[in-house]
């Protein structure tokens, strides 16, 4: 009896990793656009009065609201505050897997075919310094390049060295991120919108 009300229990839905709950949450689609019969993705150069990032190339989105039922509301509603775009003429074509940043960090990205002749005249100022598009052929034929960055875990200073082994002399092991990097013209895609595009490049290709 108790193993079947167990198995029933971890049967239920849950998320998608431990701590995904409490993680800051964020969402962002790909947007796919036509430019002279062409298929391209379009990218945000954010505004430097930003106070996180400026400057930065991005895809549309942001953090989801409590009020977001979903990922992709928060996404749909993110590109309609940047963009202009309106949500009822995106053409959501799928899901991609999310990029889990570490375990306090997740950003839920989709793929989406907006109307470009809906953005030029109307995207915010006030969060987006200029967009632009690549054509999606270039990216396909391209190459990133990758650097390393090494990231050393400092605890706090209240931290109960302790209770564990080895106290304060405990080796703490050096986290490696890599970082990839896309140069377009005089544009250099990097950080975690290079680590999305790459995937979905490498999905479709």
């Amino acid at each position: 009896m108790f193993l079947d009300k167990l198995k029933d229990r971890l049967n239920e839905k849950q998320s998608l990793f431990i701590g995904e709950e409490t993680a800051f949450r964020s969402a962002v689609l790909i947007p796919l656009v036509q430019v002279n019969g062409e298929w391209q993705i379009l990218f945000e150069v954010r505004a430097f009065t930003m106070r996180k990032q400026p400057g930065d190339i991005s895809f549309p989105g942001g953090k989801i609201d409590l009020s977001d039922p979903t990922p992709l509301a928060a996404a749909l509603r993110e590109t309609h505050e940047e963009l202009g775009v309106n949500p009822e003429t995106v053409t959501v074509i799928e899901e991609l897997s999310p990029y889990i940043a570490s375990p306090t960090f997740v950003i839920y990205p989709f793929v989406a075919v907006i109307d470009y002749s809906e953005i030029i005249p109307s995207y915010n100022k006030e969060e987006v310094d200029e967009v632009f598009t690549i054509p999606l052929k270039w990216l396909l034929n391209y190459e990133p390049y990758m650097h390393i960055v090494s990231v050393q875990p400092t605890p706090a200073s209240d931290f109960p060295f302790e209770k564990i082994m080895n106290g304060v002399d405990y080796e703490w092991g050096t986290r490696v991120i890599e970082e990839w990097f896309y140069d377009y013209k005089d544009y250099t895609i990097w950080g975690i919108t290079a680590r999305i595009l790459k995937h979905f490049i490498e999905r479709i290709k």
